[in-house]
């Protein structure tokens, strides 16, 4: 296993230098999903929901994400990002979540795409919990990635 990156060499967290890094271009896209009740997808699929209309306001609210993972996430390089796209699917149990990440730089969009989705997910729940507290977050990973050093990865 590779060293871990985020510690300096007496074991305190750090913010990783990539001021040698060379400027690429960085694309990376994560998926999420969130199970629910078959009534429950019912009012997405309607808009009925009394909330308004989930898929709007949650692919909404997963590009505001993806825009403050460095606020959220400690270690985090803040990034101008170039692109964040955001999709729901329906699907037979549940919504689908997909987020694609773009930047020109020295670091990585890998947090971005997974922020973008889990915020995603949240607003999903949080649009609907109140018919459906049993719904399920899940599966959210990293599919692919390209750009810098390590060029790129796809999920198997």
């Amino acid at each position: 296993m590779s060293k871990l990156t985020h510690f300096d060499e007496e074991g305190r967290a750090a913010m990783v230098d990539v001021g040698a890094k060379a400027v690429t271009d960085r694309r990376a896209v994560a998926s999420g999903f969130v199970t629910m009740r078959a009534e429950t997808l019912a009012l997405v699929t309607s808009k009925s929901a009394k909330k308004g209309d989930v898929i709007s306001v949650a692919e909404l609210a997963g590009i505001m994400g993806a825009k403050q993972t460095a606020a959220l996430i400690p270690l985090c390089h803040p990034l101008p990002l170039s692109k964040v796209s955001v999709k729901i699917a329906v699907a037979e149990q549940g919504l689908s979540v997909w987020a694609e990440t773009k930047t020109t730089g020295q670091t990585g969009v890998e947090m971005e795409a997974l922020t973008a989705v889990s915020v995603t997910c949240l607003t999903i729940y949080d649009m609907l919990k109140a018919v459906d507290r049993e719904m399920v977050i899940g599966d959210i990973k990293l599919l692919e990635k390209s750009g810098g050093k390590s060029g790129s990865w796809v999920r198997a």
